[in-house]
């Protein structure tokens, strides 16, 4: 995915079972199993550093609680273009006389 990361990844390689259930859900596909075996024998989940949109579904995919972490970067605010404010309307008058 084009664009600056809108979110980062941490994963706990200890809580991490290597099922790669976060790394097949992940739409920017920021996500990926180390080469390195953890201490169950298993190839963790490893955040490759970018493109992460902060979106959470490996968060909610993950069987492990605690394993993965998302976190949101907070960006710049968006300014919105100026829209000129509506005519005052008048009281007192009727839709049909206008």
């Amino acid at each position: 995915m084009a664009g600056q990361a809108r979110g980062k990844v941490t994963v706990d390689v200890e809580e991490c079972k290597g099922c790669g259930l976060c790394v097949e859900s992940c739409p920017p596909k920021c996500l990926e199993l180390k080469p390195e075996l953890n201490a169950y024998g298993v190839h963790p989940a490893h955040y490759t550093g970018h493109d992460c949109t902060g979106c959470g579904i490996c968060f909610y995919c993950c069987p492990e609680p605690g394993a993965i972490t998302v976190y949101r970067i907070k960006g710049k605010a968006k300014t919105l273009a100026a829209t000129p404010e509506p005519a005052p309307v008048s009281g007192g008058e009727h839709a049909a006389a206008l």
